[in-house]
């Protein structure tokens, strides 16, 4: 071993039995450091074996028609979704026409993006240049150099791919890349309602004189069922006739609880809107419209499981926590000739979150 003036040990070439140019052993105060000497070497890249397109011209053309066509067949399967879209309309109440829209549109869809998809892939794989290069990495500014590197290598790139050479391969990507969002355009419309939505928020199936009825039996409900600290989910009778009986739910949902009189503060208006601390709100989140259906009956809140906004039913469920913009609209509620809890109108305001033709 030989010792340096700066505390490098070496092995020894002469000594017998020591390894030659392995490692150099760097002693310090913190320890001991180990540095190779040898490095791997960089083995290069593998010899490059060309494709049959590279060597046959009339294979590389037929790559190319071949591209073309699933390009073509994107097309097809654009325009088709397009026209199953019209021509198999989904019917109210009809089963089969929805299994048929569905078939025909989802077909369509499938063949437009699996054209381009497959034509993509065959193209790189068989006609861009597959030759492997190296990249270095290298600090960039917005300089001219900078710049006309830039143009280079998309330039480059367009030589490589046969973007601009190849038109018919072009003109049929970017005619399948145009057409292929076409049906969603027309899903997306076909989301809209038919009609203008805000008669159908502003209304629901409470009107004067509808009972209220136990979800989901329909079973009317007496004033003197409701004990004090329970509270029931409730639905407008007949609902579970209806043909649209979830569209109307989801409107008309009520939560109803019953509290001490004189718990409850009430604005001026809303004297009638009670009877006997039987309250009645809308079970629908002014926020988002989610179920409001967490009663806490010794603080009379009611909680929001999605998004934790809190209601305070003894102010007339006014926004205590949470997102919610506004309180819950209230029910006005009285009784019939035989005790059974019944609605005096329908709900003051639109129930459920806000929306375009709401101003609060």
């Amino acid at each position: 071993m030989a010792q340096h003036d700066d505390g490098v040990t070496t092995p020894d070439s002469g000594a017998a039995g020591s390894p030659v140019g392995s490692t150099v052993a760097l002693s310090s105060e913190s320890g001991t450091g180990v540095v190779p000497l040898d490095s791997v070497e960089n083995p290069g890249f593998p010899p490059h074996n060309p494709r049959q397109t590279n060597l046959d011209p009339k294979k590389d053309k037929n790559a190319e028609r071949q591209v073309t066509f699933l390009f073509f067949l994107s097309i097809i399967g654009s325009v088709f979704a397009l026209a199953a879209y019209m021509v198999f309309p989904i019917v109210p109440g009809d089963f089969g026409s929805i299994r048929e829209n569905n078939l025909f549109l989802g077909l369509g869809i499938t063949l437009g993006l699996l054209g381009i998809g497959l034509g993509a892939v065959h193209w790189a794989k068989q006609l861009m240049r597959e030759d492997e290069s190296v990249e270095y990495r290298h600090g960039t500014r917005g300089t001219e150099e900078t710049r006309a590197k830039a143009v280079e290598v998309f330039e480059l790139g367009d030589q490589e791919s046969g973007f601009g050479r190849r038109t018919l391969i072009r003109n049929s990507l970017i005619g399948a890349l145009v057409l292929t969002p076409v049906p969603a355009v027309a899903l997306f419309r076909g989301l809209a309602p038919d009609t203008d939505p805000t008669a159908l928020l502003n209304h629901t199936m409470w009107k004067k004189g509808v009972k209220l009825t136990h979800d989901p039996t329909g079973v009317p409900i007496k004033a003197s069922d409701v004990t004090l600290g329970s509270a029931f989910h409730v639905i407008p009778e007949g609902l579970n006739q209806r043909s649209d009986a979830l569209e109307q739910k989801a409107k008309a949902a009520v939560l109803l609880m019953r509290l001490q009189p004189e718990d409850l503060h009430v604005t001026k208006g809303r004297e009638t809107w009670n009877y006997e601390g039987i309250i009645a709100y809308s079970q629908i989140c002014t926020h988002v419209g989610c179920p409001v259906a967490l009663y806490e009956q010794q603080t009379h809140h009611l909680l929001c499981p999605c998004h934790q906004s809190q209601f305070d039913m003894t102010h007339e469920a006014r926004v205590i926590f949470g997102p919610a913009r506004r309180p819950l609209p209230q029910l006005p509620i009285t009784i019939d000739s035989e005790g059974y809890l019944i609605a005096r109108s329908d709900f003051h305001e639109p129930v459920g979150p806000d929306y375009w033709e709401r101003h609060v």
